[in-house]
């Protein structure tokens, strides 16, 4: 009686702990957060003073004793503790009814995660008062939220590209057939940005202008218009005052291309390894594009361009990995046979950054 008293006063969650975003998900209620999975930091006392969008909107203007820092990099644990409060923090903000206990919750991770990794990631859940925790790979959620069922015999193709890695995964029957994960994605992007402007055009830009050019401005795909101007407005590199320079979508799109060739040969040479018959579903069916890197302009194009493949981005790209994680809720037998939880490898596995 007790447990069924539970169902109605805690959360079944779904978790995909990213980069860039945390976005969480309850059964029942469908997205519940997504916040940047950054922390704010008193550098004086080294205790967090933000979290998520509020430390995400300090970004580039912080006070002088703080900083922001993103706890995870390439979709791994980078900082164990503080990734731990954050998480917690997010948990925390996303339960319902005041509850201080999750029944379950089934948390996303890279199809080659070491032990070490995945440990980190199954204690940090663990501290945040949740019951019982599973862990799934990213690109098989990731492919059941963009419509893929357990039950199809022939193969699916699901690249998801996110900040910090790019995941390819082939499902047949509810099963990973293929996968390959690199730690490159959108914010490799941002890095090559502020790297041409910083080289060639003197200035110095932060993150949210570069966020927002690889958002509203650049293209991964060669644009149609490439005299298409805009002001980029940031520090003078000699003088150090306010500037601003004017730039085309021409003169960016070599910086973004040679970002998104990279990704797109990732792609092309893991499909390569394909066996015969994966291969002739492939051909069939084409790709699925989750992520939040599917919805950079032109990416679809690009992809479909250089691998010769029908190219389809999922609806709602940014959601797919943690709606497929919901859909395991319902199928509790499904849950078991993925999930990745090899606990007594994991109870062996020490994690460095507790030191």
């Amino acid at each position: 009686m007790i447990k069924s008293l539970k169902k109605f006063v805690t959360d079944s969650m779904a978790i995909d702990l990213g980069t860039a975003n945390t976005i969480i998900a309850v059964k029942g209620r469908d997205i519940v957060l997504d916040e940047p999975s950054v922390v704010a930091v008193n550098e004086n006392t080294r205790e967090i003073v933000a979290y998520g969008v509020e430390a995400d909107d300090m970004r580039g203007r912080e006070a002088r004793d703080v900083v922001v820092v993103a706890p995870l990099s390439g979709g791994v644990v980078a900082d164990f503790e503080r990734t731990k409060k954050m998480l917690n923090h997010f948990v925390k903000k996303a339960k319902s009814g005041g509850s201080q206990v999750s029944l379950q919750a089934v948390l996303s991770m890279l199809g080659d995660v070491t032990h070490v990794e995945q440990r980190a990631l199954l204690h940090a859940a663990e501290e945040s008062h949740i019951g019982k925790v599973y862990m799934m790979e990213e690109g098989l959620a990731a492919a059941f939220g963009a419509g893929v069922t357990a039950n199809d015999k022939r193969a699916s193709a699901v690249i998801d590209i996110g900040a910090g890695t790019t995941n390819i995964a082939v499902i047949a029957k509810g099963t990973v057939v293929q996968s390959h994960s690199e730690r490159i994605g959108g914010a490799e992007i941002n890095a090559a940005l502020i790297t041409h402007f910083r080289r060639h055009r003197g200035i110095q830009i932060g993150e949210e202008t570069t966020e927002r050019l690889k958002r509203e401005f650049v293209s991964t795909f060669l644009p149609d218009d490439i005299s298409k101007t805009t002001l980029v407005r940031g520090r003078d590199l000699q003088t150090g005052k306010p500037a601003a320079v004017e730039v085309t979508t021409g003169e960016l799109y070599p910086v973004v291309e040679a970002i998104t060739r990279r990704v797109a040969q990732i792609i092309s040479d893991t499909l390569t390894e394909l066996r015969p018959e994966v291969s002739a579903d492939i051909y069939d069916r084409g790709v699925i594009l989750t992520g939040g890197g599917a919805l950079l302009n032109g990416m679809d194009q690009y992809i479909r361009n250089f691998v010769n493949l029908s190219v389809i981005i999922s609806d709602e790209p940014r959601y797919a990995t943690v709606r497929g994680l919901l859909k395991m809720f319902d199928e509790p037998e499904l849950l078991e046979k993925v999930s990745r939880n090899e606990l007594g490898i994991l109870q062996n596995a020490e994690i460095p950054f507790e030191a």
